[in-house]
């Protein structure tokens, strides 16, 4: 039985450094408000949106972010960020629709050479459940398994419900390769792979949105208009995900 849709967006804002080289915050702010908040959004994972170094200080405006698109950042609480001079999670910040019940949140540490995380909410939309998490692995393949090998560890202890994942993988191989697994992952997630990198000539699939409900995923697109484009090395993805009432 199908239940509601969430609109999600999924962006790799690069701590706000845009193609011509300047950090520039309120262009990142802007381009949310002109590209992707129109139509609506319940859904909005943003990645490398702290400082690269510790303490990971602060870099967007937040709460400007939750007034352009109607969102609720979801790192108020101390533990879901990395510090007091952080907005969330080793760059990973979360924001969703007020009309979501939100019941349980953590993070995660990913081992790597470099700092990595995720952002996980449980959630109520219409009385159907379901788990969202934000996530920027590694540049290494070998070390993307190992963090998707305890993200699926995780999900193992964790009740069951339909499960949406999206951030920047780092992964440039439609197939996916090994990360994706459904061994590893103790389940198989569901999404096409949009070229995303770099935003001025798109060439590799980097950034996704992925369900583990088949056909639950459609509309799926890279958002490549010019604000975007100058304000990040990436593009957004964002898609329509059907949550799947259980019989």
């Amino acid at each position: 039985m199908t239940g509601p849709r969430l609109r999600c967006a999924s962006w790799n804002v690069h701590r706000a450094k845009g193609t011509d080289g300047r950090v520039d915050p309120g262009r990142v702010r802007a381009a949310i408000a002109s590209a992707l908040a129109p139509g609506g959004l319940d859904v909005l994972a943003l990645q490398e949106a702290d400082e690269e170094c510790r303490p990971h200080g602060r870099i967007l405006d937040v709460s400007g972010i939750s007034a352009d698109t109607g969102l609720i950042w979801q790192h108020e609480r101390a533990e879901l960020r990395w510090g007091a001079q952080s907005d969330g999670f080793l760059g990973t910040i979360l924001f969703l629709n007020p009309c979501m019940e939100v019941g349980f949140r953590d993070v995660i540490d990913l081992p790597g050479h470099c700092h990595r995380g995720a952002v996980v909410v449980e959630a109520r939309v219409d009385g159907v459940p379901v788990r969202i998490m934000s996530m920027h692995l590694s540049l290494s393949q070998p070390l993307r398994v190992v963090q998707m090998r305890i993200i699926g560890q995780y999900l193992r202890r964790r009740p069951e419900m339909q499960t949406i994942l999206l951030g920047d993988f780092n992964e440039w191989r439609p197939w996916g390769g090994l990360m994706f697994n459904a061994r590893l992952l103790g389940r198989r997630f569901h999404g096409p792979a949009r070229r995303s990198f770099p935003s001025t000539r798109p060439l590799l699939p980097l950034d996704r949105i992925l369900t583990d409900r088949a056909g639950a995923l459609s509309n799926v697109e890279v958002v490549g208009t010019g604000p975007v484009r100058a304000a990040s090395d990436h593009l957004p993805v964002r898609g329509d995900v059907r949550l799947l009432r259980q019989g």
